[in-house]
């Protein structure tokens, strides 16, 4: 296993990011699904952050029950409502009021802001089926947690997944103890056909491997992931590669962090703010 490359603005700059044209279309369509009833707040802060990154057409998947109040607090999106059982769980069986979505959209992010295990486990294992040909998908959060017996159903997305465990969620992956952040990440890479973002590292299925140069404590806060994933998938639909948007999404939110290390404090500040700080960050690395 070979040192992974450093990531710094040179090397951003030198990979650039698809211009992708004026019109929201041109842009791409995302779909973020997540967002239970209690959890509303996480997929939409993924939702902003796909905004933030340049997405074109946004739309979010979230319980019925919120699914109003998540219009009007994110004017920008369309919001499709999923139904859930009686305390507010996203329901086994909404993907099918999602074919349509599925189908046309460039980027689909799966997990922010779900909550329990069958209803998440049913929309990941059926999400190859319904996907376009080329669609390109990330798995986050509560979708992670279910993704560890759904090999089989998650392989016709080999080469066009992304996923961003946590230590935990590497767990429950691999099925054992995770210590090593590069190791561990090749493992998930190789077994799911996916580009991974573990711990600031990122780890492509044929090995090659990504560090983050910059990033300190302060991002280990609530929502923070959310961004992360929201980032990625943001940059997919632009046209990115899978390894691309990745390493990318991962040096831009780490920047954004240290941004606001300085204007508020290494500790304290807020997974929001990380959205305002992320077209800034993305201007001084040339995109």
């Amino acid at each position: 296993m070979s040192e992974p490359v450093a990531v710094t603005p040179n090397l951003l700059r030198a990979w650039a990011l698809p211009d992708g044209g004026g019109s929201k279309y041109g842009r791409g369509q995302v779909l973020v699904i997540g967002g239970a009833a209690k959890t509303p707040g996480a997929a939409m802060l993924s939702a902003t952050a796909a905004l933030r990154v340049g997405g074109g057409r946004l739309t979010l998947a979230v319980a019925r029950s919120v699914a109003l109040h998540v219009a009007v607090a994110l004017p920008e999106s369309g919001v499709q409502p999923l139904d859930e059982d009686d305390d507010g769980h996203v329901a086994v069986g909404v993907i099918e009021s999602l074919a349509d979505d599925l189908a046309s959209a460039d980027a689909v992010l799966v997990g922010p802001g779900l909550d329990e295990p069958e209803g998440s486990k049913d929309l990941v294992a059926g999400l190859a089926s319904r996907v376009g040909d080329d669609t390109l998908v990330v798995l986050d959060a509560f979708a992670l947690g279910v993704a560890a017996g759904l090999v089989d159903e998650l392989a016709p997305l080999r080469g066009r997944l992304v996923m961003t465990p946590n230590s935990g969620e590497a767990e429950r992956l691999l099925g054992h103890e995770c210590s090593d952040d590069q190791r561990d990440a090749t493992e998930i890479a190789q077994r799911y056909g996916a580009v991974v973002s573990l711990g600031g590292i990122v780890v492509a299925p044929d090995g090659r491997a990504w560090a983050k140069g910059t990033g300190a404590g302060g991002l280990g806060t609530s929502g923070s992931g959310d961004v992360l994933s929201g980032a990625i998938t943001g940059l997919l639909a632009r046209g990115a590669d899978v390894a691309q948007a990745t390493v990318w999404a991962t040096q831009v939110h780490a920047a954004a962090g240290d941004r606001l290390a300085v204007q508020v404090g290494p500790m304290g500040y807020l997974a929001s703010e990380l959205l305002g700080e992320i077209p800034r960050v993305l201007v001084e690395f040339g995109a």
